[in-house]
């Protein structure tokens, strides 16, 4: 079958035809279908306003070449999602992983009432690549003759969005490109020629070596933004109005010191670690102290985001940490890219 026979530009289908490995090691340059990110758009008059009183940024103020980490938070200040956010012509788009997707919009869409604001799914018609590596800019050439800048930053032209994200380890740059299926088709060949492709795995890999939570279905409603450091990476905006969790989360940033923080931590790569795994320490190993936020292998080694005690981490080394007991897989903690004290 070839792209002009695929049905609608069918990416899903496309990509069942390629071969992506699923090995998580890439090197220093990499390409990958992000299937797992799921897109939605937000139209109407009053959309900007209508997300600026649901999510933790500001809308309101979005630059057409900003790009945005947000939070979609409970009534009780717990994260329900975490998602990017920019604009896109006259819409908002949001992204956030494809699992979470259908419950958030519809949950957003009650919210609607008699706002002039349109939820719509746009993954069916839009493919998310990721790309990474100091490579990437040659490749992307041909698309995007110049790129964003800086991190959290974007492009836009006829070949649709190029945003810039946290940059990854060793300050490897990350850029994300949504495009129309029918580009993302026809561009992969040559992306493929250029660059390792890779599964998602790695991508969600620089997201945890770079510090940037992902709040999945294991860890909705576990975590108020300053647990995961959200607000030291630009994903809360303390001066914007209400929205749901708004007075807990301000109250957690400005009533007391944070108690607890998110950790990089690497363990063993025969360790079965996932998000939503508790974590136990041996100077109380009968209560958690934390748990897994995301956790991704790599290369015969387990990188992954831990939210934990401050206490227990300022007791280190003299306190060691497991996860799922006190006696599981050992954690070894290494430094963040970012200062657990410094906002973005």
């Amino acid at each position: 079958m070839t792209e002009s026979t695929l049905p609608d530009a069918d990416w899903t289908a496309f990509l069942r035809m390629q071969t992506v490995p699923s090995a998580a090691h890439a090197g220093r340059n990499f390409v990958a279908p992000l299937t797992d990110q799921g897109l939605i758009v937000v139209s109407g008059d009053d959309a900007a306003s209508f997300l600026h009183n649901q999510l933790t940024n500001d809308v309101q103020h979005l630059g057409p070449g900003d790009v945005r980490l947000a939070g979609y938070c409970s009534p009780k200040g717990r994260l329900l999602a975490t998602l990017l956010m920019w604009k896109s012509g006259d819409v908002i788009m949001l992204s956030l992983p494809r699992e979470l997707q259908p419950a958030i919009q519809k949950r957003l869409q009650m919210y609607v009432l008699r706002a002039k604001a349109k939820l719509q799914d746009a993954g069916e018609r839009q493919a998310v690549l990721g790309l990474a590596g100091d490579k990437a800019a040659s490749a992307l050439h041909t698309w995007f003759p110049q790129l964003p800048a800086q991190p959290y930053s974007k492009i836009d032209n006829t070949s649709g969005t190029l945003m810039r994200l946290a940059d990854g380890a060793d300050a490897l740059p990350r850029y994300q490109w949504i495009a129309d299926n029918a580009i993302a088709i026809s561009a992969w060949p040559q992306l493929c020629a250029e660059l390792a492709v890779v599964d998602g795995a790695v991508w969600r890999l620089g997201d945890i070596q770079a510090g940037v939570p992902r709040i999945t279905a294991a860890t909705q409603e576990k975590f108020v933004p300053q647990m995961v450091n959200f607000e030291l990476i630009g994903g809360v905006d303390f001066q914007k109005g209400c929205y749901p969790g708004q007075e807990i989360v301000a109250r957690s940033q400005y009533l007391g010191k944070a108690k607890r923080r998110m950790a990089l931590a690497t363990a063993d790569g025969g360790a079965a670690i996932h998000a939503g795994d508790e974590i136990f320490s041996s100077e109380d190993p009968e209560q958690p102290c934390g748990m897994i936020v995301n956790a991704e292998s790599e290369n015969g080694r387990i990188s992954c985001l831990t939210e934990i005690k401050l206490t227990t981490l300022e007791a280190m080394p003299e306190v060691s940490v497991h996860v799922g007991s006190a006696t599981g897989p050992g954690l070894r903690f290494q430094p963040l890219p970012y200062s657990l004290t410094e906002a973005r």
